[in-house]
């Protein structure tokens, strides 16, 4: 359904840290960036390597205002391992706990995620739905 999704952050450095390694625990990878003086609107986009964006942050310092209660954007991961990664790697680089790495079984009975609140205040999970191995 969703083609892409954007989140306005009001730091780059800090934001593009926090991304790469909460979604670099993921597998995903920027693939492309405008960063840099000459670029006034700075973004970097996330996504498989070698694909396109499927998310972006882009730089508003006076226009941030993250979605209240009721929204909150959840991220695939591979494994429930990938999910520990990406809930460690947000709470180094900025975030904070909205809910640890576990079973949440009034989603289902496979549910595994992670809940955090990124440095701007938007609401994101970590999420694989389905029988683990791991």
């Amino acid at each position: 359904m969703l083609h892409h999704l954007s989140f306005g952050v009001s730091d780059m450095d800090r934001s593009s840290r926090f991304y790469d390694a909460v979604l670099g625990a993921l597998g995903f990878v920027r693939v492309w960036d405008d960063l840099g003086p000459d670029h006034p609107n700075q973004a970097i986009g996330y996504g498989r390597e070698g694909g396109g964006d499927a998310f972006a942050i882009k730089h508003r310092p006076s226009a941030v205002v993250a979605p209240g209660p009721g929204f909150h954007l959840a991220f695939a991961a591979p494994d429930r391992a990938a999910v520990d990664r990406f809930h460690a790697a947000a709470l180094a680089h900025g975030g904070h706990d909205n809910g640890a790495p576990g079973l949440r079984p009034d989603y289902g009975a496979d549910y595994y995620a992670c809940f955090v609140v990124d440095p701007d205040g938007y609401r994101i999970e970590a999420v694989v739905n389905g029988p683990c191995a791991d």
